[in-house]
Order: structure tokens, then sequence, then C-alpha cells
């Protein structure tokens, strides 16, 4: 396996449904509080190695125990097709993506008993509070990094970047064959620029029209009315969302993100009174490759004074 800077050598494989393999990350200590990192697209669990070395480092103090997948066709986990005749398919859907989560909890041994912390980015905040509609009581803290889980607030309007892949088979064929989203996000996704090393890892997964089925599918996946197939979920997660405000949450949010926006931050704000927010006007969507100097001190500081079993 290519070496990725930053990135644990040794990422993990599960079979997470028959003949597809989910590579993730389960770095700390067996016994250790559990932290569940979710990135989105077009992302990969490369994103949160700056969290996983903070949160797992002897010389940092308590040591977690941070598990981050890579969701089915992403990162270094299998890419499988999604046409009828294909074995393995596997159905592109924010559904698929919850159901796998739970499997690989169960797998790691994060039963119903566990108490869990969510840390969610983009996609990850609709698939971790579609989890969680299920494993409330599991969910003992937040931490919260450019993402949603609720529909599209009323004044937000769709990017026309995202509107293109979402809507448009045009936007397929240029995401597809020039791997469009992937390498323009490494650009657009920051305000400091990636060195050329990271940026080559955020789109190393991502070579070829094969490899880049899944960062069209989220896109074509992202619902925005009762007609599209996720929206049932994340409106229940939305109405949810409301029901976590009595644990503690920690919101990191880059301003300059382009789609998860303030108006994204100022819901998850109605809805989380207390949270600890962290907002800066010079970091973008990709917060924690902005700003991680900051934010992931921040975050163990926050994790530290919120035990899962206190009040």
């Amino acid at each position: 396996m290519p070496q990725f800077p930053g990135y644990p050598r040794d990422p993990k494989r599960f079979e997470v449904r028959p003949g597809i393999a989910m590579s993730y990350l389960d770095e700390g200590p067996r016994d250790g509080e559990v932290v569940v990192a979710l990135h989105g697209n077009p992302s990969w669990s490369y994103y949160w190695r700056t969290l996983v070395a903070g949160l797992t480092d002897p010389a940092g103090g308590k040591q977690y125990r941070v598990i981050v997948p890579d969701h089915v066709g992403m990162g270094l986990s299998d890419k499988p097709d999604d046409y009828l005749a294909s074995s393995p398919r596997y159905d592109y859907t924010l559904q698929s993506r919850v159901d796998d989560l739970e499997a690989l909890l169960r797998h790691a041994g994060v039963d119903d008993g566990t108490p869990v912390t969510l840390a969610v980015h983009d996609w990850g905040g609709m698939i971790g509070f579609g989890w969680a509609l299920k494993h409330a009581a599991q969910v003992k803290r937040l931490v919260i990094l450019n993402t949603a889980a609720f529909p599209m607030p009323a004044d937000k309007a769709m990017p026309w970047q995202i509107a293109l892949g979402r809507d448009y088979f045009v936007g397929e064929l240029v995401i597809r064959t020039f791997n469009a989203f992937s390498a323009g996000a490494s650009w657009l996704g920051v305000e400091r620029k990636m060195p050329a090393d990271v940026r080559r890892a955020y789109v190393a997964p991502y070579d070829s029209w094969k490899n880049r089925i899944s960062t069209i599918r989220f896109m074509q996946d992202i619902p925005l009315s009762p007609k599209d197939e996720a929206w049932p979920l994340l409106e229940a997660a939305g109405k949810a969302l409301p029901s976590f405000a009595d644990r503690p949450a920690f919101i990191g949010w880059g301003l300059k993100d382009f789609v998860f926006d303030h108006h994204f931050l100022e819901r998850f704000r109605a809805d989380l009174p207390q949270a600890e927010v962290h907002a800066f006007e010079d970091a973008g969507h990709y917060v924690l490759e902005d700003r991680h100097e900051v934010l992931v001190p921040a975050i163990r500081r926050f994790l530290d004074a919120n035990p899962p079993n206190s009040d």
C-alpha cells in the first residue's frame, strides 16, 4: 500500500458486505473512550489524520480509541459498481452508508452499551446522525465540522458546482473522466494551500473512471425534496437533532465554505445552543486542513473536560 504523509501505516479491512471490503482506521487503546470520525465526499479517512494523531499520542495525555472508516467506494475501501448485473454490487445511498457504519462498529466490538463520540464532516454528518437515530443513547459527545444533519436551509441556494454533478450527466462525465470534484476540492476546499504531497494523498484513491464512482454517486444522492430516496432519513435526523442539545458538543467551522456555509452553522447553533463554537474567517470546507493546529488541541481539551459519564 502506498504511504501517505501523516497517515497510519496499517489500516484494517472488514468485509462489510459479501465480496465488499471496507478499509478503516482503529487507532489507540482498545479500552479507550471511542471516537467515531466520519468523512464526507470527496475526501476519505485521510481527512482525520491530524485528529487521530492528536487523540492517540501517548505524550498528549489520555489516549482515545479513534475509529475512522473509508465509506465504500471511497479512500482505500473497495469501489464496486452499482449496475444491476454487477457482482458484487453496491447501492450508493445514504441508507447503505448508515448500515455499513452499524456493521463496522459491531465488528469492532462497539456494542449498544459502548459510549461513543461522533465526529462528523460533510456527508459524515448525515451518515452519523442517521446512525444515531437508532443509537442516540450511545452518543455522549459531538464534534461537528462543516457538515449537515438536516435538509438544505431554506435561505441557502444549491451551488452550481454541486448541481452540475447531481443533476446533469455532463457533470458525471467531467467528474469521472477528469477527477474534477476531488481534484477541485483539494484546491478550493482550503484557504491555506495544501502541500503537494498532501494534495496528492487526497486525490490518490480516485485514479480512474471506475474508482470515481462514489464521488459522483454521493452527489446524486443529495436529498433536496421528498421525492429523493435519502430524504426520509435526512428529515428524521433533522427533527432529532435538537434532542442532542443535552450532550456536550464542539463545533469547528470554516466560514469560507461555499457549500456548508453560515446557514448550516446557524442551524447547528440554534439546535445545539450549548455547543462550544470555533468559527474561522480564514478557513474553508476542509477546516481541519486549514486550522488543525488550533482545532486538534481544542477538541482534545473538549473531550478531556467532558468525559462520557459526566452530567
